[in-house]
């Protein structure tokens, strides 16, 4: 559904150019869900603007089901760290936003928006307004607009970062559910481990700038996951195990137990 071959991304700037990114090479097949992880300033917000056909590449190719990315497309929904509801529009028409946008005013289009916000929880709140949600519930209207196109491919990025801890447990699970429910391919960015095990069929580890992907990470856990699953030995080898990219040796603290993780 994904491919990258080579792809490579540098920015202009007055003191020179950054390179972002350097020979991504990575694949996400249908139905599939991958994430990425790496540190800060590593270009993973970058390559899903570039999956999206925000921006264009320095150099390589980038294709969403085999075809090259030229620009935004019906295929692509995207999800960033702040839904970006607009204020003035009701919970339900931020929902068909993406459909209004291309003319398409039709029953079905709004009988789809209807379901979604059932799927998502939020079938009773379509008349309201974003600043009468909490920030969960925006976050949810945020996925439901995503999926309004029927998109085939799911960028997301960081979507629950700036949630709190037991509404992001929330929503992780309710993502899964979705996923598991549609199977639609997945491109996920977040920068915590154990989230990423969770909802991951595998994991990518980018390196620090100019970021390339230095793991392939297949998670071996069987769905659907719970937050019992955090405590599980086989999830927790997981997140020791990619947490050694990002822990110095000194500071990794062994451990004979498993623990639960903190999304």
């Amino acid at each position: 559904m994904l491919r990258t071959r080579s792809l490579s991304l540098s920015y202009r700037t007055r003191r020179g150019a950054i390179e972002a990114l350097r020979d991504v090479n990575l694949a996400v097949a249908d139905g599939e869900f991958v994430t990425i992880l790496g540190p800060s300033g590593c270009g993973k917000s970058t390559l899903l603007k570039l999956a999206a056909g925000l921006i264009a590449p320095t150099s390589g190719s980038i294709e969403v089901a085999g075809a090259p990315v030229r620009g935004p497309g019906a295929d692509i929904g995207v999800a960033f760290q702040k839904p970006t509801l607009l204020p003035w529009r009701t919970v339900l028409d931020n929902v068909l936003l993406p459909t209004h946008t291309v003319g398409d005013k039709t029953p079905a289009s709004r009988a789809r928006a209807l379901d979604l916000l059932a799927l998502v929880g939020l079938r009773d709140f379509t008349d309201n307004y974003p600043n009468e949600l909490s920030g969960g519930m925006q976050q949810r209207v945020g996925l439901a607009r995503m999926l309004q196109r029927d998109p085939r491919l799911l960028l997301m990025d960081e979507p629950f970062a700036a949630l709190d801890a037991m509404t992001r447990e929330t929503l992780t699970l309710e993502l899964q559910r979705i996923w598991m429910r549609d199977r639609k391919s997945v491109l996920f960015i977040t920068h915590s481990i154990p989230e990423a095990v969770l909802l991951s069929d595998r994991v990518l580890v980018m390196s620090t700038r100019p970021g390339s992907v230095v793991e392939d990470y297949r998670v071996d856990l069987p769905r659907p996951r719970t937050l019992d699953t955090l405590s599980d030995p086989a999830f927790v080898a997981a997140t020791q195990h990619l947490r050694r990219h990002f822990s110095a040796p000194a500071a990794q603290v062994p451990s004979d137990e498993p623990a639960r993780a903190t999304l």
